[in-house]
């Protein structure tokens, strides 16, 4: 039997085109990890090793812990990629912000 963290974490990383390699790589963890997180009962994860895969997966912790949602709402996944916005660089944001104001506008 699988636990809501297991689930969320195959379905996302599914979603995200991530092979239990792959999602390893990225959150710097072992495969056999992101396995047994995803099939053990109980899993047994460290709350680092979440933060990283929630990052890589683009949802906040609280949604892979949460026993009781079944989806990133849209207040998970935006967030996320506030997260992911804060550690771009100067450039970057300004490119963000300059596409937002143009498809913000009403025509």
């Amino acid at each position: 039997m699988t636990t809501s963290l297991g689930n969320k974490i195959r379905a996302l990383r599914k979603q995200n085109g991530y092979t239990l390699e792959k999602l390893a790589e990225l959150t710097e963890s072992s495969k056999s990890y992101i396995w047994e997180l995803e099939n053990k009962e109980p899993p047994r994860p460290s709350a680092e090793k979440v933060a990283k895969i929630a990052i890589v997966l683009g949802v906040t912790t609280d949604y892979l812990v949460s026993a009781t949602k079944t989806a990133p709402s849209e207040d998970v996944l935006d967030q996320a990629f506030f997260r992911e916005y804060q550690d771009l660089d100067e450039s970057t944001k300004e490119k963000l912000r300059k596409l937002v104001k143009v498809w913000g506008k009403k025509e």
